[in-house]
């Protein structure tokens, strides 16, 4: 009789509304969002998806276990170079840094099915 592969389990999906939170609060590099705001008000709505890829792409980088700092350069990048900011690699990558321990300790962040 064949041994069969065991079944798979389904990856973990990531709970984008926390990771917005994070990103918002924390990184926000363009500044869309004034104080006291969030990216869930009404009149945020239109750009709340503005850095979700770079989020997004940091938060699986992390998961799969690449360094955080290598992570926290890629956004610094992102910041600096990409979204053409311009300013000292060191202020972007402070505020990277940030994200990443954000991400790091947000232990809700990931979900599981049942």
């Amino acid at each position: 009789m064949p041994l069969l592969d065991p079944p798979l389990t389904p990856p973990p999906k990531l709970k984008l509304s926390r990771l917005r939170d994070i990103g918002w609060s924390v990184w926000d590099p363009i500044g869309l969002i004034g104080a006291g705001q969030k990216w869930s008000d009404e009149d945020c709505l239109p750009f709340a998806d503005e850095y979700d890829s770079y989020l997004v792409q940091a938060a699986v980088r992390l998961r799969k276990g690449e360094a955080a700092s290598e992570v926290a350069s890629y956004l610094a990048n992102i910041e600096v170079e990409y979204i053409g900011l311009g300013g000292p690699l060191q202020a972007a990558l402070a505020r990277a840094e940030k994200v990443i321990e954000a991400i790091q300790a947000d232990t809700k962040l990931w979900t599981y099915p049942d």
